[in-house]
Parts: structure tokens; sequence; C-alpha cells
């Protein structure tokens, strides 16, 4: 068969729904300044989809000092890749400032969180080595675990007494092999808002010869008295061998960072294939995240803020009976009962009666009969946010409840912007 015509006959779980999202559920094109409130098809939004923590995509301190790195050293410098010829003094120091900042010896810069997760794996395991992981673990880390020819087990979501089990079948292969243990977890879970349980994890170092990766992907900034993650918070974060965190999240910049002792930092610097082969981060992202992060360090009121909303907006939809699982962080899953029929009338209704955007999660992600509107409160957004917000998901829920949006299909998103078109 032609491999086109193959792949064409499966478009996957998300592209056989592009005739009626593309456009609209899926892609669709958010204009104006970064913030709570943005342009969605030319009307006004309230916007919980970005993760923009602590509002600083559009701080003026940070706009004004990427706009002075982009005019004085331009996009392109430095040249090629760290290694070769891409090496500059600013990227040592936001390593080194990064490495203290999260209680480690030393960092490494990563060009990207997903290819830098992706290469950590890669370069950290072998063929006799065992990976442990979270059945619930990003993407990123199934990637990243694709490339790794030696064994690995999962265990259930958050459950310890799972995840012991598994280490007793690795300990028994790597008794045989040789090899070591890569026990794999996130930080914050970024669909549901839980944390992972990173400190009953490392006391199981006790029992077992593992080390331990943390993805924290939604905690750096935004977790812990200092805002330096998930371990701080949980009073463990010297029990993390290997700590990695994206600039993409509280940073609202580019990039990412993996931080341990020196002597492991080395080894990844001098064996990522992502990083030994691709250009260095430029310029501008790596004085703008030197900026970013001495906000983070220096202006705690920016996570004061993002916690008040968080609070308010948690403790807003619990009392009006919402199920938002189990979060513990700002992410705010918002659980209710449906198809993914009924979940786009519910969306369309939040857009374009309600001018809320959300994104909603559906069937392969969450289990059959379940739909989740998952909301990113920021620093930037207001309590009036919260209470207008918490009204409208009232009311929507009421018109599912009642069967409303159960009346027809899936909503024809070609059909609307034939509409807009007309208009």
């Amino acid at each position: 068969m032609n491999l086109f015509d193959k792949i064409l006959q499966k478009p996957g779980p998300f592209g056989k729904w592009e005739e009626q999202a593309d456009g609209y559920f899926m892609f669709p094109k958010l204009e104006g300044e970064i913030g709570p409130r943005m342009k969605f098809m030319g009307k006004e939004c309230l916007v919980w989809s970005l993760n923009n923590y602590l509002g600083l995509a559009n701080h003026p301190e940070v706009r004004k000092v990427d706009a002075e790195a982009a005019r004085d050293w331009g996009m392109a410098y430095p040249m090629g890749a760290r290694m070769m010829s891409g090496q500059t003094k600013y990227h040592e120091q936001l390593e080194k400032e990064l490495a203290q900042f999260v209680q480690k010896e030393d960092s490494f810069l990563l060009n990207y969180g997903y290819q830098g997760m992706i290469s950590i794996i890669d370069s950290l395991v072998d063929r006799k080595d065992v990976i442990v992981y979270d059945s619930e673990a990003h993407a990123c880390i199934i990637d990243g675990m694709r490339l790794h020819i030696g064994k690995r087990f999962v265990y259930q979501h958050n459950n310890i007494e799972s995840c012991e089990k598994q280490l007793q079948r690795a300990t028994k292969i790597i008794e045989e092999t040789g090899g070591g243990i890569l026990l794999i977890t996130e930080g914050v879970y970024g669909m549901t808002g839980g944390q992972g349980k990173i400190k009953e994890l490392v006391e199981l170092k006790k029992k077992y010869d593992f080390r331990l990766l943390v993805d924290d992907a939604h905690g750096f900034g935004t977790m812990g008295n200092t805002g330096a993650g998930t371990g701080e918070h949980q009073g463990c974060q010297d029990g993390i061998d290997l700590y990695f965190a994206t600039f993409a999240k509280s940073m609202a910049n580019i990039g990412s960072f993996i931080a341990s002792d020196k002597n492991v930092v080395k080894y990844l610097r001098f064996n990522m294939r992502s990083q030994i082969y691709a250009k260095s981060l430029p310029m501008p992202v790596v004085i703008g995240s030197l900026k970013r992060l001495d906000m983070i360090r220096t202006m705690p009121e920016l996570r004061g803020n993002l916690w008040n909303i968080v609070n308010a907006l948690q403790t807003g939809f619990r009392e009006k009976g919402f199920n938002i699982g189990e979060t513990n962080s700002p992410v705010t899953p918002v659980f209710l009962t449906g198809g993914e029929a009924e979940g786009t009338h519910l969306a369309f209704d939040l857009r374009e009666n309600f001018n809320i955007f959300c994104s909603i999660v559906t069937y392969p992600v969450i289990p059959k009969g379940l739909l989740m509107l998952r909301i990113i409160p920021t620093a930037s957004h207001t309590l009036e946010d919260v209470n207008y917000t918490i009204d409208a998901f009232t009311k929507v829920k009421e018109k599912l409840d009642s069967g409303i949006y159960a009346q027809s299909g899936v909503v024809n998103i070609s059909k609307i912007f034939e509409n807009l078109q007309k208009k």
C-alpha cells in the first residue's frame, strides 16, 4: 500500500474530528495581547486556557527586556550548537542561577521541554536498565521511553503500593543485567492538577536502588515557598535526583532545563543528542529567561496573586457542587458527565453566549462518558473573572443535565464558518 494512502485511511484519535473541529475546537486562533481577555473569531473572550501562571507573558518589565535583547543581539546569536560555537556566558549564568534556585549543584539548558525530556531519557538508559513510570505520564515521557530498548514497567497513577511492586520486578531484572532503575513521575499532572507523590517515592529509595526523575513543568514557579517547585512544596527536593522543568509555563518563554549533581549534568551535556546536534537557544530567550527567573525569585506577590485566584476559583466550584477531582495545584479540571457531541455544544455555548474560552477534553484523553473543562488560573485574572465563570458554568451544567445539548450531534464547525462569512 502507498504510504500516504495508509495514513489517510487512519487519521488518528484527533484527526478523525478534523472536519468538525479544525479552527474552532482544535487549532483555534486566539488573537491580541496575551492575557485573561483575548479575541476569538472577532469577539473578546475571557480566556482560561493559557499556562501563563504568573502573568509574565505581557508583564511590562519582561516585554522591555525581551525587546532590548532582540534589538541588541537579534535571533541568530549565538550561531551553532553549544558544543561547537553556540556557548555564551549568559547561557552559563542562566544554568548557574537555575541550579541554585532549585537547590541542585548544576543544570543544563535545553531547547524545548518536549524534546528535552525525550533526550534526557534516551541519554540516561540503555538496554540493561529498567524504567518504572506513572500511568498518567505526559506524552513526552512516553515518547522518550519508546526509544528505550530495555524493560519498562508502569504503575497505577500515584499508587505507591503498585509502584513498589514494579520496583521489585525491576530489581530482579537489573540483578541479572547489571543495569540500573530510573523512576519517572511528574510534580504536577497537567490535566488533573494532582501532585505526584514525590515524598513517598523518595522514601522508597531507602528500600530500592533507583534514581528519581521528576518532570515539574507545571510546578516550577508555582509550587513551594519560593516557587522552586513541587519537591520544595513537599519538603523533599533533596531526594529528587534529576529535576526537570520547562520555561513554557510560569516563565512564559521557550526552553527547559535539567538539574542534578555536577557529574550527572556534565554527562548529559556531553551525551544529549538533541542538544549536541541542535542550535543553541537564541540570546533573547536566554536574557529574557534570566529576567523572568529574577522576577520569580524577588516578586513573591506574583505567586501570591496566582494562589488568591486559584483558591477563590476552586473553592467556588466546590461550593457549587462541581467535581474538580483531587487537584492540589493551580490546574483546575471541571468534570462533567456527557459524550463528545454534548461536549462540543457545551463548549460552543460557553464561547459564543458567555464569551468564555477554555479547553475541553474528551475521550481518549479521559474515559468515555466524561467531559473535562480544563481551567488554568493566572495571576492576571481577577475575582470578578472567577465569579462570572462560576456563574456561567453553573448555567451550562444545568443545560447539560437537562439534556439540551444531547438533542443533536457534534457541532458542525464548517456551517458555523459559512454563517460567519455571510455576516
